[in-house]
């Protein structure tokens, strides 16, 4: 095999991973305008994914903050039985903590399209 032909080979297998991934991520969680998910997270529990900084700057009252990068070792601090709705600056992090989320047994994932930079609700900063 000449170079060209790896190349070839190397770059249809990482879009092939991409498709995969992109699917599986869209059917993990359901994304919500800012109506339907100011309606729905008084009923379940509403996360802020984002960084300490980003909470601490303002977050959506009544939101705990869960890092993505802290979701794998603080899952017990969530329950399962209940739904889940997350939210990061722009909405680029959700997918990765619903797949998270959803390995660790979670079924009702909702994120706020757009993320936190829409929401026009109250929010509190420290």
């Amino acid at each position: 095999m000449d170079l060209s032909t790896v190349l070839l080979i190397v770059a249809g297998a990482l879009v092939v991973y991409f498709l995969i991934m992109f699917f599986m991520q869209r059917n993990t969680l359901t994304q919500l305008n800012e109506e339907d998910f100011r309606a729905g997270y008084r009923k379940g529990q509403l996360i802020d994914i984002r960084e300490k900084e980003e909470y601490d700057g303002g977050h959506i009252l009544g939101a705990r903050n869960m890092p993505l990068s802290q979701i794998r070792y603080r899952k017990n601090e969530l329950r399962t039985d209940q739904p889940v709705y997350i939210y990061c600056q722009s909405g680029v992090r959700c997918p990765r903590a619903a797949m998270t989320l959803k390995k660790y047994g979670h079924k009702e994932i909702y994120t706020l399209k757009g993320g936190f930079k829409i929401w026009s609700g109250k929010i509190k900063a420290k």
